[in-house]
């Protein structure tokens, strides 16, 4: 604006559009506004869920009792030629896993293990056992068995090792948030390993 031969500054606000209507944009706009919203709920729905099942607490208790341990002389099939040392543990397990169980559960993993100090101050953390529960209803576990995996020391003997304890231990696998793990039951004592013996009789 020109006055009296000065250019003054309209400092009048600015005008906006007109608000168009959702029914007047196209198609493609109206997708893009749409898939916006649920993905803004479901984002807030599932933080929500992982939130409220952090603040669940569950502590699941169990027993475990080893009725047998022992130690054989053997070959690995990776390297036939070199004499190693096998541990054969059988075990009995008892535990109620039902409190880990909520609405976020999708399953558990349970898996027993072993814990000792090799000769050369190596701590070991080996998986013996495991298994998978994916429902409420089979969270009572009542097992008697045997190592399911091999039980052997990378030093290829037993010898001079610290007595093992024998721990379960499980992994909350949850529909949404993070992985959680604790322990339901461990051995009050530590058990030596016995001499190995040439074969298995």
């Amino acid at each position: 604006m020109v006055q009296d031969g000065i250019e003054q500054k309209d400092w009048t606000a600015p005008k906006h559009p007109p608000h168009v209507p959702i029914w007047k944009l196209s198609i493609y706009a109206r997708i893009n506004g749409v898939s916006g919203l649920w993905s803004t709920c479901l984002m807030v729905l599932l933080g929500a869920i992982a939130l409220s099942s952090v603040f669940l607490s569950a502590d699941p208790k169990g027993d475990i009792s080893i009725t047998s341990l022992k130690v054989f002389q053997g070959k690995a099939k990776r390297y036939p030629y070199k004499k190693q040392e096998f541990g054969f543990v059988n075990f009995n397990i008892t535990a109620d896993l039902t409190p880990l169980f909520n609405w976020n559960t999708k399953q558990l993993f349970l898996y027993l293990e072993a814990e000792y100090t090799n000769a050369q101050g190596v701590k070991n953390d080996v998986v013996l056992w495991d298994r998978i529960v994916r429902r409420k209803e089979d969270a009572v576990i009542n097992f008697s068995g045997k190592n399911k995996y091999k039980f052997r020391e990378l030093s290829k003997t037993f010898k001079k090792v610290t007595p093992a304890h024998y721990a379960l231990k499980y992994n909350v696998m949850p529909y949404v948030g993070m992985l959680t793990y604790g322990e339901a039951a461990r051995t009050t004592e530590a058990i030596e390993f016995p001499e190995a013996q040439e074969s298995m009789s």
